[in-house]
This record gives C-alpha cells, structure tokens and sequence, in this order.
C-alpha cells in the first residue's frame, strides 16, 4: 500500500512516463487521423517529457512541490507541438496545485490532477471532445473519486488508468474523424502510457530509459552550406513605391520583368496605391531608378548578402567571446522596435524568410515541431523590443505562445498556419505602423491566403468517403482532401479548382524535396491555364521536406 507520495516518487513517475512515451512512440505517431506522413504526437509528446529528464533526476530534494515546479518549469520549456504543450500544461497545473505540499496523500494527488486538467482546458481556445483532455479529464474524476473511498495511491491510480483506458476507446464516438479513420486519439494513448508510467513507480518500479542518439545535424550551420563567392546577386534590395497616378506605366507586371533581367528572387506586391518590391541584384541603383517611374519611393532598405553571409559564417570564431547561443539567458539589448521570428524547413523557404527581414528562423514544421526553448532562445536573441514570431504551422502556434510567459521582450504571435501565410504576413508589414496595426494587418494578409499542399500517402486510409490507397498523391486544401489517386494532371486540376486560383491575382508555388522540373513545368502550366494570363505565378525552390508543393493563393 502507497499513502505517500514525496519528491523521491515523482522524479520516478516523471522518468517512467517518459520511458513508456519513448518506447511506444512510433505506435503513438502512426496513431494519425489522416494518411499524410506528419503523425508526431509520440515524438513530441517524448521530446516534451525528456526534456526535464536529465535535471529532475539530478534533484537531491526529497520535497514534492519543489520536484513538480522544477518539472513544470522545465516541461515548459521543452514542449514540442499542441500533444506537447498540452502534456506539459498538465504537469504545470498539477505543480500549481502541490506548490505548498512537501508530500501528497491519495486526495491531494487527485485534486492535483484535476487542477492539471483544469489548466490544460483553460489553455486551448475551443477544447475538442475525444482528445487528450477527455481522456485527462475522466482519469483525474476517477482519481478523485477513488480517494474518498481509500488511501491507497496505487488503488487510486490504477481506478484512473482504466477510465482513462474506457475514455480513450470512446474517443472515435466524440470525434467523426477519428471515427471514419477507425482509430483512437494518438494523445489520449500517449496520456495513457503517462499514467502507466505513475502506476509503476508507485509500485516501486524504476524502468530504464534507453540512450536515443542525437541528429548530428540538428545545430548546423546552415550558413556553412555554400560559399559567400556563390551568391550570384549581392544586395538584397526592398523598398515600397507610393504609385503616381499620372505615371507612364503602372503594370507591375512590366516591374517584375524588368526586375527579373537585373537579379533574383522579386517579388512585387501591387495593391492598386502602392508597391512593394523585394529583389536581390548587383546594381541596386538601378532597380531603385525603375522604381521612380512608377511613383515616389519610401521604405528603402539595402543590404549587402555577402558581407552578411561572411558575418553569420564567422561570428563565432573570436573565442574570447561567447556566441549568444552559449548563454540560454541571454537577451539581446534593443536596437530598433520590430523583430522576426519564422518557424520555417527547407533551405529555399529559409531564404524567403531572411530576404523579407525575419531576423531568426528555426527550422521546423510538419513533423519537426520546435519546443517552446527553441522558440524562446530566438526571441531572446533578436535585438528589438517587440518580437513577431510566425509559427506557420497550427500544430506551432500553441508552443510559441508558451514563450511569451517567458521572455522580457513583447512577443507576439500571429496564427500563420502555412509557410505562404507566414510570407504574406511579413510583406504586409510597416515599420512606419505601431505595434497594434501591425499585428491587425499582418494578421490580416495572412487570413487572405489560400493555402494548397501536395504530398503522399503514408497508409492506406477512407476519408470523407474517399479511398485513399499507399502512395497516391494527396492535394489538401485547409485540411481537407481536395483531390487524391496516381493521376497528377486530374490532382493538379482538382486542387487549382477549390483554391479558387481563377480569382486569384497572385499565386506562389514553394516546391519541395521530391518535385522535379518536369512536374513543376505541369504545375505551373496547370495553374496559369486554370487562373488565365491576369494572374502572376512565382515558383520557388523551397526544398521543405513532406510537401512536395505549398502554393499560395492571393
């Protein structure tokens, strides 16, 4: 019989947790709703929890509350994706509620527990049934249940993992997409695999994490890559021209050549009043001087690539001073109002970022999604009083609002849920609006965005009455199946069909890893046709890994 438990019992209950994630944790990512490979509910919900390993175990304080803040503070931290931060926000809620006690009986655990529910819910904007909550939530009011009726920790526990387990088999009767899926919620199985972990160190049982290797590649530097002499086109080149209504010629589309024959990488952004230009070029002088034949020009900013590149290669190498990365405290000074922060993969799509002004991108996304400390070590490290970050992925958003709790810098996260989101984001800012409009207007490009993906299936699946076999091509369109099969000349006309791109007046293709020139040519042609000749089409080599195409619609 358990009647305690002490800060000794629960540095176990925070190991085996982890250890019974980290063993089922390819079962918990196959566990997925919809057959496109991105199932990282095991892994984040792992990387979260292993994240406090190391210094909770290392703890000598026998003192619950001073154990559960630490795992709190550390889970929170370390929280990769929603799975993640929800598992982390039961932990914090729990340590909130033991933040006095030095031990806890059956009843105070139980009440901890629900006060852990409590907080997870209160942090999601609209809690869905058939999820990890529910399955928290009847674990915590067994657990509570129990106590009233016995002592006994283990009794206690072991009531809370079978409503667990009885909740977790009802979830498909809440929730239709796990229904029609045929499986249960991949987070409410991983709750479940937590509470196993409670069960047996109460039992005074210690299970073994095995040693999980590290990507090797995980802080490279990506700068390293390619030489500075390799950059074709030295300045990075932007600026907004006010359009004069009496000016010769106003067809961007006639800008946009003309900036093609003097570099790379334009981009021009026509809202009847004025332009926004980003080009990288060799003689900035002279996109500037096509510039003012379209209007006045204001918001001119120029920066030499090479000598930028040639810094960020080299930063580190004066010993004498540490790299900011060294210190996690580490905040840089304020040097100007406004920073950026891009959660973004693949070298093209990190480029993007950086050419639009992004200070700091960390690499992630689809199946890598950052922790709450990733996000927080960039924000720390831009120098500007306020912060944007663009998660740009939904499964982000909730991670990045964690780190706001956490840093002395304003930061504010906008809900960009795809990369062409996050792009349209950073080309509606003005360093010239306060901090409110901004965030209305960059908020706002954002939402005007239709986003399209194209990649595969990784299982044979039945969705919205669709048979969807291994490896087919899927279009998706904000989550749902816009067209599926082997046949990519039908899938492209399905998926410029619902993104609308008849009404569209721009259209940026990021292609990924897998596309090639051939069906970037069939995209593209598809794409125009579907739009009509009115309609400008930019594609960029993204080479984001999952998706073979992201396409942005405006």
């Amino acid at each position: 019989m358990k009647k305690i438990i002490t800060g000794v019992e629960y540095k176990t209950m925070l190991l085996n947790a982890t250890v019974l994630i980290a063993r089922y944790k390819q079962s918990l990512n196959e566990l997925n709703v919809f057959p496109v490979p991105d199932g990282d509910t095991g892994t984040n919900m792992y990387l979260t929890l292993n994240f406090a390993v190391p210094e909770v175990s290392a703890m000598e304080s026998k003192h619950l509350n001073r154990v559960a803040e630490k795992a709190a503070s550390l889970l929170l931290r370390g929280a990769h994706g929603n799975s993640g931060v929800i598992t982390c926000l039961l932990f914090s809620g729990m340590a909130k509620h033991l933040k006095d006690v030095e031990s806890a009986n059956a009843v105070t655990f139980a009440a901890a527990m629900k006060a852990g529910v409590d907080r997870a819910y209160s942090a999601v904007n609209k809690p869905a049934e058939g999820t990890i909550l529910t399955v928290a939530r009847k674990a915590a009011d067994a657990a509570r249940k129990t106590a009233l009726e016995t002592d006994d920790i283990e009794i206690m526990l072991q009531h809370a993992l079978e409503a667990a387990r009885i909740a977790l088999a009802k979830t498909p009767e809440q929730n239709p997409v796990l229904a029609k899926a045929g499986v249960v919620d991949a987070g409410g199985m991983g709750y479940c695999r937590i509470l196993e972990g409670f069960l047996e160190a109460v039992r005074g049982n210690e299970l073994k994490l095995e040693a999980v290797a590290e990507d090797p590649t995980a802080d490279r530097n990506l700068f390293a890559e390619y030489a500075s002499e390799s950059i074709e086109f030295g300045y990075c080149t932007e600026f907004i021209i006010m359009v004069d209504e009496d000016a010769p010629n106003k067809s961007p589309a006639k800008l946009r050549a003309y900036l093609e024959s003097q570099g790379d990488s334009v981009v021009v952004v026509d809202d009847g009043e004025v332009i926004k230009i980003h080009v990288h070029t060799n003689n900035p002088g002279l996109a500037l001087q096509e510039g003012l034949t379209y209007g006045a020009l204001t918001s001119i900013k120029i920066e030499n690539m090479r000598e930028q590149h040639h810094s960020k290669l080299h930063i580190d190498e004066d010993t004498d001073v540490p790299a900011p990365d060294a210190d996690p405290s580490f905040v840089a000074p304020a040097e100007r109002q406004y920073g950026f922060v891009a959660v973004a993969a693949g070298p093209g799509v990190l480029g993007v970022f950086n050419d639009l002004g992004v200070d700091f991108t960390v690499e992630g996304g689809q199946t890598m999604n950052p922790s709450t400390e990733d996000i927080l070590r960039s924000v720390n490290k831009t120098p500007s009083e306020v912060v944007f970050v663009l998660p740009n992925n939904k499964n982000i958003i909730l991670s990045a609002e964690q780190a706001a709790d956490l840093t002395e810098k304003k930061l504010i996260v906008l809900p960009t849920k795809s990369i062409p989101e996050g792009v349209a984001a950073m080309l509606a800012f003005d360093p010239d609006a306060s901090v409110e409009e901004n965030q209305e207007n960059m908020t706002q490009a954002a939402s005007n965005v239709r986003a399209g993906l194209v990649t595969y299936a990784a299982r044979d699946s039945f969705f919205d009455e669709v048979s969807i076999q291994e490896g087919d091509y899927l279009a998706l369109v904000g989550g749902k199946l816009a067209g599926t099969g082997k046949d990519l000349p039908a899938l492209f006309e399905d998926l410029a069909k619902t993104l609308g791109v008849s009404e569209a007046s721009f259209i940026t293709v990021f292609a990924g890893e897998g596309s090639t020139s051939e069906i970037n040519d069939l995209l593209m042609e598809t794409l125009q046709r579907v739009a009509g000749p009115h309609a400008e089409i930019t594609l960029i080599d993204g080479g984001q890994p999952v998706y073979y195409y992201m396409i942005g619609v405006e």
